[in-house]
């Protein structure tokens, strides 16, 4: 028992990063980027290979004229604390994407930092098609640019 126990503790914190056909898995996207990511997500039928898509917009980090540091680790904090996370869609905002990348790279979450939510969700789906289902992250991640 207690090794099931193990088992499963290790694959919620990242350890297991395999996706079975059918399986779901999300990018993470912030605000400004999410409509777009999210309309190229539908034109590609909502997923990548033999994997179910979503897109998990993000509560904005931009306050004012201004970032929202505490926003911004928040989110960031939110993907890693989610095993099924394979990517994360950052704002051209070099505040924002320093202070959030470290946080991903952590857990092995790629990041893409973009002005164009269509053009990083067409390249995210593309690295998701071509990875290897056994180690997805790190092969999304390989895909993408290592953090």
């Amino acid at each position: 028992m207690l090794t099931v126990l193990c088992a499963a503790a290790v694959a919620g914190c990242g350890g297991g990063e395999g996706a079975e056909a059918g399986a779901s898995v999300r990018v993470y996207v912030d605000a400004g980027l999410c409509a777009a990511a999210k309309a190229e997500l539908a034109a590609a039928g909502g997923g990548a290979g033999d994997l179910r898509v979503g897109a998990v917009c993000l509560p904005s980090a931009r306050r004012g004229g201004g970032v929202d540091l505490a926003a911004a680790g928040a989110n960031a904090r939110r993907a890693t604390e989610d095993s099924t996370a394979v990517a994360y869609l950052l704002p051209s905002n070099r505040t924002i994407t320093d202070f959030t990348t470290p946080i991903l790279a952590a857990a092995g979450i790629p990041s893409i930092t973009t002005s164009s939510g269509k053009a990083a969700m067409a390249r995210t789906l593309q690295a998701i098609e071509s990875a290897n289902p056994n180690t997805l992250r790190s092969s999304v991640s390989d895909s993408l640019g290592r953090p």
